[in-house]
């Protein structure tokens, strides 16, 4: 009887630890991001809609993942892979990360993704607007209206493209914005009307130029949002293309990008304008853009990725980040954030601001109250992704909520999630040390969405189920 009694409290206590084990929670929602997973450029990677966060991100072999998270019953789906990337699969490449995707749900309810391009090569023919580098960019579309599961391949866009961003207008007309090819291509737009079935051929809006003054390219980083009335709102930087010399010790393509810029293009009547209501002509070259389109110059610093809100008032709220420059390096030092905004006659900056060192995007709540949402670092070295807030139109920063902190962690972010939930606003990656895949965390107001830890392990399980 002693025997069966302990054998019985055995069984139990082995039972509790297997349901204790099977209801563990994690703080990430999927371990098999790859690489540089999110990023602001690509955007957005998420969207809630009706009740749900939907969220991508690029996963194992460069490949597209698709995530959804019901904030009614508090379950997940997936991840699942959408697609399947040119890139990523050949050993002797390395993870180039430009191919991550970006998403849109269309009116008819069927979910978008493009990925999986990095100015497409040469086997794909002649690119008539910008020069070839690698991958293939693709657009896959939901087999079933909100349904994550299952997905299908639409040959409808430009093979050339890379860094995608998505918009659905109002009147449910889509753009896709990227650039049409390698470093050294035009920036352009395709619009569809039909819910992203077919797209018009693409149309520049941002020139790729020789330079005759020295031995490099105009080129440019923009980042595009929608506004009111029809209108989108660029703001981009200068990236100054050098040709491979001696000088650069083979380095060859070097990060030298500069200075602000901002332009609208009214999508009701196709017009494109300044800040002052001036029309331009597209696509916009480096004169005009110096002209008529500059917000500051940046002497002596390099910037990086671009973000633009519009306030209530409609006056734009852009952020930027800004060090110094570092010649010879691919990359420049670490570049605090800074904020510039139209006040209705002149754009204001102010430099002691007191954001910290990181990327990130914003939200424009009102003229007066801004809040960056920002990966960096603490004062002990812990890695952070914190929301910073102004009261003062921009004039002083404070940390204001801390949503993520991790010793030794670092951390990539996405843009703001479209329409998010409180609950979540970001999808960040962990750059885990050792290893090329990331712990993948959806973060919102209250922290990091949660899950149960056997649900999150997708790497040790196959790559395209729940």
């Amino acid at each position: 009887m002693l025997c069966l009694c302990l054998l019985s409290c055995a069984t139990k206590a082995k039972e509790t630890k297997a349901t204790l084990e099977d209801n563990e929670m994690v703080d990430y929602f999927a371990d098999n991001g790859f690489g540089n997973a999110v990023a602001v450029v690509q955007h957005p990677a998420g969207i809630y809609h009706n009740g749900i966060t939907y969220v991508c991100y690029q996963g194992p072999l460069e490949d597209p993942y698709v995530a959804s998270y019901n904030h009614n019953t508090k379950q997940w789906k997936g991840p699942y892979k959408a697609g399947i990337s040119e890139m990523g699969k050949d050993p002797n490449h390395k993870t180039d990360n430009h191919g991550k995707p970006s998403m849109l749900i269309d009116d008819a309810g069927y979910i978008h993704i493009t990925f999986g391009g990095h100015g497409g090569t040469k086997k794909l023919g002649e690119n008539p607007l910008g020069n070839h580098h690698y991958g293939k960019n693709k657009h896959v579309v939901s087999k079933k209206p909100l349904d994550i599961s299952g997905w299908e391949e639409l040959e409808n866009i430009s093979p050339f493209g890379t860094y995608n961003q998505f918009i659905k207008m109002d009147n449910g007309d889509i753009y896709l914005f990227y650039r049409h090819g390698a470093h050294r291509s035009n920036w352009v737009y395709q619009k569809s009307t039909d819910n992203g079935r077919t797209f018009e051929e693409p149309v520049s809006f941002l020139k790729h130029k020789r330079r005759t003054d020295m031995a490099a390219e105009d080129s440019w980083y923009p980042w595009i949002t929608k506004g009111d009335n029809g209108e989108l709102h660029i703001v981009f930087d200068y990236h100054l293309c050098s040709d491979t010399t001696p000088q650069t010790k083979g380095l060859g393509h070097i990060a030298k990008r500069y200075d602000i810029y901002y332009i609208v293009f009214n999508t009701k009547n196709n017009a494109w304008k300044n800040i002052k209501e001036e029309p331009l002509a597209i696509p916009v070259t480096r004169e005009e853009a110096d002209e008529k389109a500059l917000v500051a110059r940046t002497p002596g610093n390099w910037t990086f990725q671009g973000v633009v809100d519009l306030d209530p008032d409609g006056n734009p709220h852009s952020g930027m980040t800004i060090g110094k420059e570092i010649e010879g390096s691919r990359r420049s030092a670490s570049k605090n954030m800074h904020h510039f905004k139209w006040n209705g006659t002149e754009w204001t900056h102010s430099k002691n601001a007191g954001l910290p060192k990181g990327n990130g995007d914003l939200e424009a709540k009102s003229s007066q109250e801004i809040d960056f949402y920002i990966e960096s670092r603490d004062e002990n070295d812990f890695g952070e992704v914190a929301r910073w807030s102004s009261t003062d139109g921009g004039e002083t920063f404070i940390k204001a909520k801390v949503l993520l902190k991790k010793s030794k962690a670092n951390f990539a972010i996405s843009a703001l999630i479209e329409n998010p939930h409180p609950d979540a606003r970001l999808i960040v990656a962990e750059h885990k040390p050792g290893t090329n895949y990331k712990n993948m965390y959806l973060l919102g107001d209250t922290g990091s969405v949660m899950r149960i830890k056997k649900e999150a392990q997708v790497l040790n399980r196959s790559n395209n189920i729940e």
